[in-house]
C-alpha cells in the first residue's frame, strides 16, 4: 500500500505475475477471498491496465465478470436480453437468432415479459445466465457464474458453460469450488496476497490449496 502524488491511497493488487496460456488450456483460479482473483480476471480482459508489464490477447475475449451487469430493472427479460446481448457484444442478427434458446433455457415463461424489478434473484441471475451463455469466444474469462438458482437450475447451467468452453480456445476461470475447478480445468493458479503460491496440474494444485484451507480453518477455531 502506498499514497499516490494526489493523496489518493494505491493499493498492490498483484505481484509478479506471468501466465502463459495456449489454446486448448482451461485455467482455474483458487484462492481466498481477495487473493487477487477477480482483479486478475479483470487485467487479462483489459478493464484494468497493469502498472508494470504487460498482457497479449490473440483472438476475441469476452469477459463475464459480473452476469448481471447491464441489466435494466424497468425494462422486461425480453427487452434485457438485447440489451445485455448488445453490451456483450452480439450483433442484432446473433440476438435475434438466439432469442428463444434463452427464454427456453431461462424458464422464466410468461415473466420474460415483465420488467426485471418485478423478478426474485434467482430469475434475474437466471435470465443473465442465459443470455451470457450465448456469446462464442476464443478466449472466455468468468468470475464465479455458477451461484445461478437452485440446484436443478444448477446442475443444468454446470452443463451449459461446459458446452460453451468447450468451443472456446482458452478458458480463465475464477470459481469456490474445488469439485467445479477439477471437472472444469487442466490447469490451476492459486492465488495468495496477490501471487501466485502454485501453478501446475489441476489435482495436485487443489490438493494443496485444500490442505492449506483444512489446516487454517483448524488454526483459527
Amino acid at each position: 500500500m502506498a499514497e499516490a502524488g494526489d493523496g489518493a491511497i494505491q493499493v498492490q493488487c498483484l505481484k509478479d505475475i506471468n501466465l502463459s496460456l495456449d489454446k486448448g488450456d482451461r485455467l482455474g483460479l483458487v484462492g481466498e477471498n481477495g487473493a487477487g482473483k477477480s482483479t486478475l480476471l479483470r487485467v487479462m480482459a483489459g478493464i484494468y491496465r497493469p502498472q508494470e508489464g504487460c498482457v497479449k490477447r490473440e483472438g476475441k475475449t469476452v469477459p463475464l465478470l459480473d452476469i448481471s451487469l447491464c441489466l435494466d430493472d424497468n425494462a422486461t427479460g425480453r427487452q434485457n436480453i438485447r440489451l445485455r446481448g448488445l453490451f456483450l457484444g452480439l450483433s442484432s442478427e446473433q440476438i435475434s437468432a438466439h432469442e428463444q434458446e434463452i427464454i427456453s433455457f431461462s424458464e422464466l415463461g410468461d415473466h420474460i415479459d415483465m420488467p426485471v424489478r418485478t423478478y426474485s434473484t434467482g430469475m434475474r441471475m437466471r435470465l443473465a445466465f442465459s443470455i451470457s451463455m450465448a456469446v462464442e469466444a476464443e478466449i472466455l474469462l468468468l468470475d464465479e457464474v455458477l451461484a445461478v438458482g437452485d440446484s436443478a437450475f444448477q446442475a443444468k447451467a454446470t452443463a451449459r458453460l461446459r458446452e460453451i468452453s468447450d468451443r472456446a480456445g482458452i478458458v480463465v476461470m475464477a470459481l469456490h469450488s474445488s469439485p467445479a475447478i477439477m471437472k472444469f480445468c487442466n490447469k490451476v493458479a492459486w492465488l495468495q496476497d496477490g501471487a501466485v503460491r502454485m501453478l501446475g496440474e489441476c489435482h495436485e494444485v487443489i490438493r494443496a490449496y485444500d490442505q492449506f484451507m483444512h489446516s487454517k480453518e483448524k488454526t483459527d477455531a
